[in-house]
């Protein structure tokens, strides 16, 4: 049997079986999963055969630690029987060890199918604390030139986007994430409309976020360069705000937070919560390969790991040789952040 080898934990720290069963509904330009770095891609990926045991075997390896389930991936919604089955995973878990808020970050497109109010159901059962609903413009077209759904996703069009949104609201907290960016919510002005858009639909919360800072690990690719040109500066937009007169006159500040990779400063703009937020991929892998956990991921492969590699960090599974790990607290910390 191998060595037990020790982990010390921040706390909070969050838990995500990692979707990637069915390629994503979409195609976001920026999306982080087609970022080079030389690490192993989680996305290609898909479940094995025995990956609900595997799954529950590292949720039991897990219990007495306080996690929050972030359920992330791919799109989580565009396999329903995997998501059922993976709530019902995390469902035992919960009544076993301390589970203390969970949150689901989709694009949307499976709960505008068929199945769609069977899932929200569900995860009103399940007891989701909130979902995080990306939608990067307020109309249609400008939106689906940033995250390009595949042909014959219903949810790229506008009706069927605001009904999801009203389906979904009178039975989860939805919170609409934009990542502002050139050709989307890039200045005062897109972002003014936006939210009035948002509050339009009767939305509570709006959570905008810059693209993560990559630094000199990531490889020049198409994405890469996107995220170049595309960006929008989180303190310039934030700055603008600020800075208006109309906008101050129905802001005010809720708090500040500093995490492990990331900041956000929210504030209440006429009775809706608004987050800007910045993050820093560098800092996060060196957060990562610290020697101390800030993050658990169950890959499709069956690894537990502590981080987004499905190959590095391994704390349980089979790549490489399975390891038995003894999971102790360290000091609380902010562990939330803008990837989930």
């Amino acid at each position: 049997m191998a060595a037990r080898r020790p982990q010390l934990v921040a706390q909070p720290v969050t838990f995500t079986p990692y979707a990637s069963s069915r390629p994503c509904s979409a195609r976001c330009r920026f999306c982080s999963e087609t970022l080079a770095d030389g690490g192993a891609h989680a996305a290609g990926l898909r479940p094995r055969a025995d990956y609900f045991d595997r799954l529950r075997a590292a949720l039991a390896a897990l219990r007495g630690l306080p996690l929050s389930y972030s359920l992330s991936g791919l799109e989580t919604t565009d396999d329903a029987a995997w998501m059922l089955a993976m709530l019902d995973a995390l469902q035992e878990h919960a009544g076993r060890s301390p589970v203390e808020n969970s949150v689901l970050y989709s694009n949307g497109a499976g709960f505008a199918g068929s199945v769609g109010g069977r899932l929200i159901e569900r995860l009103h059962g399940f007891g989701l604390d909130w979902i995080e609903l990306s939608r990067h413009h307020f109309a249609a077209g400008a939106n689906q030139a940033i995250m390009r759904f595949r042909d014959g996703q219903t949810i790229a069009a506008q009706a069927c986007f605001e009904d999801t949104l009203a389906q979904l609201s009178r039975q989860l907290v939805v919170k609409l994430v934009c990542i502002v960016q050139q050709g989307g919510v890039a200045d005062l002005a897109s972002l003014k409309a936006y939210l009035d858009w948002a509050a339009q639909q009767g939305v509570g919360a709006v959570i905008l976020r810059e693209f993560s800072q990559l630094g000199p690990t990531y490889r020049d690719n198409v994405t890469a360069r996107y995220i170049a040109s595309a960006r929008v500066a989180m303190d310039d937009l934030l700055a603008a705000c600020l800075a208006d007169p109309e906008f101050t006159a129905h802001s005010r500040l809720r708090h500040a937070t500093s995490g492990y990779y990331f900041w956000n400063v929210v504030l209440d703009f006429r009775g809706m919560e608004i987050t800007f937020e910045a993050s820093d991929y560098t800092r996060m892998h060196h957060r990562h390969d610290s020697g101390r956990v800030y993050k658990l991921v169950f890959h499709a492969n069956g690894n537990l790991c502590s981080g987004w590699d499905p190959r590095r960090n391994v704390l349980l599974g089979t790549e490489p040789a399975p390891a038995h790990v003894t999971l102790m607290r360290a000091s609380r910390s902010t562990n939330e952040g803008p990837r989930p």
